[in-house]
């Protein structure tokens, strides 16, 4: 049985925003997850990265509420999402944001009705304030407010994911959900996002987990990363201490060629040392 991965710089007393515990993921004879742990702190950015098949997704997935694992505990803001109430899971879902890969705005509304519909959702908000806040949320992602009448279709890559992120951020959340933030756009686009995402991040100082197959991305914003293979967590922590776990995964993900260019751009000044004795 694998040890529970620990973040160890949690504050005694202080509950992780995310506590995933002995979870097993099995559909039939395949076991996606055996015993896999893990804990996020609040503020901090976590990504997820695994081969094809190592379960980020359904992962993700789980944190959400939409699976259900086989068996252990996930529990978001100390509430367990099994077990709970609707009512107590309609209130944790509020707490959080998702931006989705491809963004996934309803096609059917514009803009302003896609970032005001959980707004709406609350029946509490006249119409007043629902406006002004989308009009923020608009500013707040870089996106003019005449585009507000725009239908999804009329959008460029670049805009879309910008509009999605809005509509995560719509409720203030505390913890973010990205999914391949950086998925589809081109090089510009995909650093001037990761540059909102991280000034957001700053500002508002919400947790964030992320799946990513970018390196640019992931070197970018990750406090911490989770390494999903051989059905658990690898290893867990920060990018100097991943890139020495002699495995498989790790030399071809993070010590490849392309990997290397993403990893000597890493502001850490700590970094160097740790990727030269990483390729020993």
């Amino acid at each position: 049985m694998s040890e529970p991965v620990r973040t160890p710089d949690v504050a005694a007393g202080t509950p992780p925003v995310i506590q995933i515990k002995g979870l097993w993921t099995q559909f039939d004879d395949l076991v996606v997850h055996r015993d896999l742990h893990l804990e996020v702190s609040a503020g901090e950015v976590v990504s997820l990265v695994g081969g094809s098949g190592s379960g980020k997704t359904t992962l993700m997935r789980q944190m959400l509420g939409l699976e259900t694992p086989t068996r252990g505990s996930v529990r978001i803001f100390g509430i367990p999402l099994k077990g709970s109430s609707a009512r107590t899971l309609k209130k944790i879902r509020r707490r959080w944001g998702v931006l989705f890969q491809h963004g996934a705005l309803y096609s059917a509304l514009s803009v302003f009705d896609n970032i005001a519909l959980a707004l709406r959702e609350l029946r509490v908000f006249d119409e007043g304030f629902i406006r002004d806040l989308v009009m923020l949320k608009l500013d707040m992602v870089g996106i003019e407010r005449h585009h507000a009448r725009k239908m999804p279709a009329d959008l460029s890559g670049g805009m879309v994911k910008r509009i999605a992120l809005a509509r995560a951020l719509v409720l203030e959340p505390e913890l973010v959900f990205l999914d391949e933030p950086t998925a589809g756009l081109d090089p510009d686009r995909s650093e001037s996002f990761v540059r909102l995402i991280e000034a957001l991040h700053s500002q508002l100082g919400f947790t964030v987990v992320m799946v990513t197959h970018d390196l640019d991305t992931l070197v970018s914003l990750s406090d911490k990363v989770a390494v999903l293979a051989e059905q658990r967590v690898l290893v867990y922590g920060p990018l100097e201490t991943v890139v020495r776990k002699d495995h498989p995964f790790i030399h071809n993900f993070f010590l490849g060629n392309r990997g290397l260019r993403a990893l000597s751009a890493a502001p850490d000044p700590l970094f160097g040392p740790a990727l030269t004795g990483a390729r020993r």
